[in-house]
């Protein structure tokens, strides 16, 4: 049995709660919001966030940070995306050399273009820190649904450590050493998944999400490449896996905040209306800084840049992308002479 500390008490970290719970581990879940403290330990549920999915009276629900970082085998941090550097700034003075963190958000920092994982470690740089990825909404994995993930460690044994923590038999863990790889994968995939939403919205079919999914990928798979992602990251869970899951679900807020763009309304009101962080939105910049800095086209995340902060009609931006210059799916491939 292992102490875990589970820092932010939203949709994600309260599943993953439940998860080690199940599995035998001591479990302290922490939050920032004192209300949502006190709904937890007394409803144990998240009623908001994550309804119908019980938390153990066995669990600790906290407020004090210290508590929930000190003397924990390994932590898990599952704030959003846009509070993981401020987050980590916080639990910087209570994580002992070596202590585990496992970054389970998605997301690229506009102003620096660092993944979490940099940004943890630039914060705490004795901690010794992994990412857990892949298609996984909160919803399904609170409910117990088979899940299939991966997690990213420097080092092999801290990945199949991690490994045998969060495995079950509804929850099915991989390890790999790609750690930029599987971030890339599932930051970039949030901004795809918005133009997905998009073009729901706007009534296209199932050829359109099609499209906008294998080319999607295409456009990831170059950029993590060019920054030394590996290709059979971007071909798995964390690259086309999470891509499709994301794309399609109901449970994708991303892909619900492009339905409702899709629909007329601004960015703004999209985001009041789904209620939770549209991790998209923030990366979509990050992710055409990267692309320019290293000199990779990517079509489908500048039509998205363009339209959520430029004023771009969707109708326009799909226009334009259909009619650009005509070119091979692979250049790579030979013909015959």
């Amino acid at each position: 049995m292992a102490k875990v500390g589970i820092i932010g008490a939203g949709s994600w970290g309260t599943a993953l709660s439940v998860l080690l719970h199940d599995n035998g581990h001591q479990v302290t879940i922490w939050s920032i919001d004192a209300e949502e403290v006190k709904m937890l330990d007394e409803k144990r549920e998240h009623e908001k966030k994550l309804p119908n999915v019980k938390l153990s009276k066995e669990m600790v629900i906290t407020g004090d940070l210290e508590g929930a970082v000190k003397g924990k085998d390994f932590l898990v941090l599952a704030v959003p995306s846009v509070f993981t550097r401020a987050t980590a700034r916080k639990m910087a003075p209570y994580v002992a050399k070596g202590q585990i963190i496992v970054d389970v958000a998605k997301g690229i920092e506009e102003d620096t273009l660092m993944t979490l994982s940099q940004q943890i470690e630039q914060e705490i740089p004795r901690a010794t820190v992994a990412v857990l990825s892949g298609p996984s909404h909160a919803e399904e994995v609170g409910r117990k649904l088979p899940t299939s993930v991966v997690i990213g460690a420097r080092k092999k044994a801290t990945a199949e450590y991690l490994q045998e923590m969060f495995n079950s038999g509804v929850f099915r863990v991989y390890t790999s050493p790609d750690m930029l790889g599987i971030e890339l994968g599932g930051s970039l995939k949030n901004v795809i998944a918005l133009a997905a939403g998009i073009a729901d919205g706007m009534g296209y079919g199932d050829n359109t999400k099609a499209a906008l999914i294998t080319r999607g990928i295409a456009e990831i798979a170059r950029l993590g490449m060019k920054m030394g992602g590996s290709l059979q990251t971007f071909s798995g869970l964390t690259g086309i896996g999470d891509l499709t899951v994301t794309c399609a679900s109901v449970h994708s807020r991303n892909r619900k905040a492009g339905y409702l763009m899709g629909q007329g309304k601004s960015m703004q009101e999209a985001m009041d209306e789904v209620q939770m962080v549209v991790e998209g939105v923030y990366s979509a910049k990050a992710a055409a800084r990267l692309a320019k800095k290293h000199g990779v086209s990517m079509p489908i995340v500048e039509a998205v840049n363009q339209v959520l902060f430029e004023g771009k009609r969707a109708s326009e931006a799909v226009e334009e992308l259909m009619m650009r210059q005509t070119r091979s799916e692979n250049a790579s491939l030979p013909w015959e002479e």
